[in-house]
C-alpha cells in the first residue's frame, strides 16, 4: 500500500536547478519538497571517489557572473585558474581555439589552412556544417570543426541547428588567424578570464550551502504523475500530492511519466534527444602526469573527444605525490556506443600513451568507468520547433520547467542555477504556500 503525504510544492530532480528553486523558495517562505532518483543529490554536479582519488561528473569549472549565484558560490573557498585549454592534433598540443594557434603546424599546411580561410564562402547559413564553412572554411572546418562535431555532438554538423552556439564557438577573425600563424604567444581567446573551482569537496561544495537549507528526499525515483489527482508516485511505494509541479528531469522522461499527455506532445518529446557521457577516470601514482586543466582531443582513434585533471582543478581531489585525469567519450541514439567498458579503458591507455603522458602502464594505478545517461542536449534542426510544442503544453497545464534537461536548453551551472531562481519567482507569483 502506497504510502501519501501533501506538499505544496513538489520539485523533481536534485540537480542543482532543483536545488536552487527549493533554496529561494525557502528564503521566500515558503517550503518545497525535492525528490531525487539517486542516493545523493547534486545531479550533474556531484562527484564520486575511487582510492582516495575525488572526480567529478565530468568537467565542472565556474565563471559566473551573476550576483546570485556568486553570493552561495562565494561562501566557499576556491580556486582560480586561467581560462586556457589546448587541444590534441596529429601528434601536436595546439593551444585552443586551434584556427587561432596554427604556428607548430608544418608552414605548407598553415598555407593551405589559411588560403582556405581567406577564401571561405559566403553561403546562406542553414545548420551548423554552413556555419562553419562560413566562418573558417572548408579546409580549417574540414581538418577541426567537423570530425569534432561528430565527436561531441554525435551527429554530423549538417544535422545541428545553430541557435545554440553564442559565444561557445569563436567567431573567426583574420587578424588573429594570422598571428596564432606566426607565433606561439597568443592571448587566450576564451570568453572568460578565469575559472573557479572549489579548495576541497569537488564541484558540489559550491551548492552544498543550498543543499544544507532544502528539504531532499534522495531514491525516490518517479514512476507516473497524474495530472488529475495532482499527484507524483514513486518507485519505493509513496506518492505525494501537489499545488505546483517544477521539472528538472529530461522533458522526454517527464512526458512518457503523464498519464494524459496529447498525442502531438508525446511524439514531439519522443524526438528529443542529448548525449550520454561515459566517463573514464583515471588515478596515476605520479604527480603532473597531465600537461593542462583541459584539453580536446581530435584524433579520430582515440575515442575521448576531451579530458580534465582533477588535480589541477584541486590537490586536494588526490592522495599526496598523485594526479589524474577523466576522459570523456560521447554516445546517443543517434550514434551508440559500441564499445565495453573495458575496450574503452584500453583506448583511453593507448591514447595516453600516443599523446606522451605515460611510458610504462605502470604509471596508472586505476582506471574506472562510469556512464551518465544524460550529457548535453543535442540541438538537432528542427528541435527548438518540437521542443516548444512540449513545454507550451506543460505551461497550459501548470507545469514549470528548470535545468539543463528540465528547460531542454544548453545551460552552464550558473544558468541552470537561475533558472531554478526564475522557477521560484513563478512560483511566489501563484501566491502558493503564503
Amino acid at each position: 500500500m502506497r504510502s501519501a503525504i501533501e506538499n505544496s510544492v513538489v520539485i523533481l530532480g536534485a540537480g542543482i536547478a532543483g536545488i536552487s528553486a527549493a533554496y529561494h523558495l525557502r528564503k521566500a517562505g515558503i517550503s518545497a519538497a525535492v525528490y531525487e532518483a539517486n542516493a545523493t543529490a547534486g545531479g550533474l554536479l556531484d562527484n564520486f571517489c575511487i582510492e582516495g582519488f575525488r572526480f567529478d561528473n565530468a568537467v565542472h569549472l565556474s565563471f559566473a557572473t551573476e550576483p546570485e549565484v556568486r553570493a552561495v558560490f562565494d561562501r566557499t573557498p576556491y580556486l582560480t585558474h586561467p581560462a586556457v585549454s589546448w587541444c590534441w592534433d596529429d601528434g601536436l598540443w595546439l593551444k585552443h581555439p586551434v584556427q587561432n594557434n596554427m604556428f607548430p603546424i608544418e608552414v605548407a599546411q598553415r598555407v593551405e589552412l589559411i588560403s582556405g580561410f581567406v577564401a571561405r564562402p559566403n553561403i546562406e547559413v542553414k545548420n551548423y556544417r554552413d556555419w562553419l564553412n562560413y566562418q573558417y572554411g572548408e579546409a580549417i572546418a574540414s581538418r577541426w570543426s567537423l570530425p569534432y562535431t561528430e565527436k561531441y555532438w554525435t551527429v554530423p554538423a549538417e544535422q545541428l541547428g545553430i541557435g545554440w552556439i553564442g559565444d561557445r564557438v569563436r567567431r573567426a577573425d583574420l587578424q588573429e588567424v594570422l598571428y596564432g600563424a606566426f607565433t606561439s604567444e597568443t592571448p587566450s581567446y576564451y570568453y572568460v578570464s578565469e575559472m573557479r573551482y572549489p579548495c576541497a569537496g569537488g564541484y558540489r561544495a559550491f551548492i552544498e550551502p543550498m543543499i544544507a537549507e532544502v528539504d531532499i528526499h534522495c531514491q525516490h525515483r518517479v514512476t507516473g504523475i497524474s495530472l488529475s489527482r495532482r499527484h507524483v508516485y514513486f518507485d519505493n511505494d509513496r506518492s505525494t500530492g501537489f499545488d505546483v509541479l517544477i521539472n528538472t528531469l529530461p522533458l522526454p522522461e517527464l512526458i512518457a511519466l503523464i498519464d494524459e499527455v496529447p498525442e502531438q506532445v508525446r511524439t514531439a518529446a519522443g524526438t528529443l534527444f542529448a548525449t550520454s557521457v561515459d566517463l573514464i577516470s583515471v588515478g596515476f601514482r605520479k604527480a603532473d602526469v597531465q600537461p593542462n586543466l583541459w584539453f580536446y582531443i581530435y584524433d579520430n582513434d582515440i575515442l575521448a573527444a576531451r579530458a580534465y585533471s582533477p588535480s589541477i582543478k584541486s590537490p586536494e581531489n588526490v592522495p599526496a605525490g598523485c594526479s589524474s585525469l577523466q576522459f570523456e567519450i560521447y554516445s546517443s541514439q543517434r550514434k551508440p556506443q559500441t564499445h565495453t567498458p573495458e575496450e574503452m579503458k584500453r583506448n583511453t591507455m593507448m591514447g595516453l600513451q600516443k599523446m606522451g603522458m605515460v611510458k610504462d602502464e605502470d604509471d596508472v594505478l586505476f582506471m574506472h568507468h562510469k556512464k551518465l545517461e544524460w550529457g548535453n542536449v543535442v540541438f538537432d534542426l528542427g528541435m527548438e520547433e518540437r521542443r516548444a510544442i512540449v513545454r507550451d503544453w506543460l505551461e497550459t497545464v501548470g507545469i514549470l520547467t528548470a535545468g539543463r534537461f528540465g528547460e531542454w536548453d544548453y545551460l552552464w551551472s550558473n544558468q541552470a542555477f537561475m533558472s531554478g531562481l526564475r522557477a521560484a519567482e513563478a512560483v511566489k507569483l501563484r501566491g502558493v504556500g503564503q
